[in-house]
């Protein structure tokens, strides 16, 4: 059977996708790139946003409606609410993301009988970290890898807990064999990703550090980067033992949401801005020019106009080289869905706005600051006479030339033409 997958949301949702996608080719099944050519589609959702769930339940219709065979739904989403789940009656197969081992039983089930299934499996305390390894990876120079899952950090606003369960991490033996196998397909560079990836560790008494070293060990991988980070969970030694490791790339992507204090302890984040700040400061310290990249959020429960424009001005003095902006959306069943003091949609879209502005400006200045440097640059894509790549601190690279250079690490002097 073909199937189509179509994933929303994070770098751990697009690792699970191909997981899940190894899983049926060893059952027989294949995954195809176009829904034209798909017997059943796969939807892996999110659910970190409204907007998420609304993008989930328009792709659940729109694919009964264009594709004959049967909607898989799966993920984040009726993780989180089976019950909206189990409402979408276009899906034919409903599944979380707890036992994906089992989507091949279920798809089986389902063509056999030709009855709808619903079977979501809760999160318990105590589990193991059980997502299978990949063979694989689509990409061809930088491949991601899972090696934490779960949440106990609670935001306000946040749905992940519910969705991913408690934290759970990945044994050192399986994140060096499956770094062994990407390096043998040819990757170079790995990105750990998970869904709290800087508590890897707190279940089994090792930390990111230790995960980071073991993706390193293969001989052909040549550069590890991290996904996102929780600030508080980066204390001076886990900046002493990242700088003594080669292949680590000093690109730090601390989770901000919002640079306002009052905002930030409504969030129930764990740290404050002067906290924050400092950290900057000391990988700035550290490492050889970083680049710190970020979250925001505006228009969060009780976010005054005064606690906006303090959070602005607070983006604006750390100085980030690269910033994803979003709005805060309700999310039931949260602390800051109950709060009354909610922002107006329109208030909302002004301040995303006003924060993209400063999000743009920073990028273009944090970019100027790259010109002249000497960096290392992994080139991943050729087009038209074009390579584009990524230096260690993921600076994009473009290079006019008539190699193809995908693959190679190259050193260079960076000018304004290469950076545009």
């Amino acid at each position: 059977m073909n199937f189509y997958f179509y994933t929303l949301g994070c770098k751990v949702n697009q690792y699970e996708s191909q997981m899940l996608s190894e899983l049926l080719a060893s059952a027989g099944h294949t995954t195809v790139t176009t829904p034209g050519e798909a017997d059943a589609v796969i939807i892996n959702s999110c659910t970190v946003t409204a907007e998420s769930d609304r993008k989930t339940r328009q792709a659940v219709r729109r694919f009964k409606r264009t594709v004959g065979g049967p909607v898989v739904l799966l993920g984040c989403m009726p993780q989180a609410f089976p019950k909206d789940a189990e409402a979408l009656l276009e899906a034919d197969i409903v599944s979380g993301n707890a036992t994906p081992e089992k989507l091949s039983e279920l798809i089986e089930e389902y063509l056999k009988y030709g009855k709808r299934i619903v079977n979501v499996t809760p999160h318990v305390k105590g589990e193991k970290y059980t997502t299978p390894a990949l063979c694989k990876f689509n990409e061809r120079t930088r491949a991601f890898m899972k090696v934490q899952d779960g949440c106990d950090r609670y935001c306000t606003y946040c749905t992940i807990p519910k969705a991913r369960g408690d934290i759970r991490s990945r044994a050192l033996t399986d994140i060096e064999k499956e770094a062994e196998n990407l390096a043998q397909n040819g990757f170079t560079e790995i990105v750990l990703v998970g869904i709290n990836l800087t508590s890897y560790g707190k279940d089994n008494g090792l930390d990111i550090c230790d995960a980071v070293k073991a993706a390193a060990k293969p001989e052909g991988i040549k550069r590890i980067r991290l996904g996102s980070l929780e600030p508080d969970h980066i204390s001076d030694q886990t900046l002493e033992k990242l700088a003594a490791i080669p292949e680590f790339c000093p690109q730090f992507h601390l989770a901000l949401q919002s640079g306002c204090d009052t905002t930030l302890k409504r969030m129930n984040r764990h740290y404050d801005t002067a906290f924050y700040r400092d950290l900057v400061n000391r990988i700035r310290a550290k490492f050889e020019n970083p680049s710190i990249t970020t979250d925001i959020m505006v228009g969060f429960a009780g976010e005054t106009e005064e606690e906006f424009i303090e959070s602005l001005a607070f983006y604006n003095e750390i100085g980030f080289a690269r910033g994803h902006v979003f709005a805060y959306s309700k999310r039931a069943g949260t602390v800051a869905a109950a709060l009354r003091e909610q922002v107006s949609p329109q208030d909302k879209e002004i301040r995303a706005k006003l924060m993209g502005k400063a999000a743009e400006d920073n990028e273009k200045a944090f970019i100027k600051t790259q010109i002249g440097k000497t960096a290392t640059v992994l080139f991943e894509t050729y087009k038209d006479g074009v390579n584009e790549g990524y230096t260690e601190n993921y600076t994009r690279v473009v290079l006019p030339s008539n190699e193809n250079l995908s693959g190679k690490l190259i050193e260079l002097t960076l000018t304004k033409e290469m950076l545009i």
